[in-house]
């Protein structure tokens, strides 16, 4: 089991497409199968950026969990809908994957993985 709410706070420079980001918030609850690589859950990200005119941009990713395992730290992956937050039809489909421990999380999007977020805020539980 992987449960979990918080912010985490990204390296200076980290970008996703075309946003310079900041940080994230999240929520999240997974639970693995018997050491199968199968799991259920959700996985909740605000990512939260600045567009090339310097205004905030919030991208909204919502996933449905379907793999993951657990070994000292977690991962998991699935399907998420992505809302970039620029006006722009969401974008469904989007594979993702998280690995996370007591104090990061680390999330690639559509292929494009990011640096870990260091917790600033929050928690998160491996069971």
């Amino acid at each position: 089991m992987v449960a979990g709410a918080g912010t985490g706070v990204f390296p200076p420079g980290t970008s996703f497409a075309g946003l310079s980001l900041s940080g994230l918030q999240f929520g999240q609850g997974v639970l693995t199968g018997p050491g199968d690589g199968s799991a259920s859950g959700v996985f909740h990200a605000v990512l939260l950026g600045t567009s090339s005119l310097g205004q905030p941009q919030l991208v909204m990713v919502e996933g449905n969990v379907d793999a993951g395992s657990m070994a000292g730290s977690a991962g998991f992956s699935g399907i998420a809908t992505v809302d970039m937050g620029d006006g722009s039809l969401r974008l469904p489909g989007v594979p993702f994957s998280v690995s996370v421990s007591p104090d990061r999380l680390q999330l690639s999007l559509g292929g494009t993985p990011l640096p870990a977020a260091v917790l600033s805020a929050g928690a998160i539980a491996i069971e």
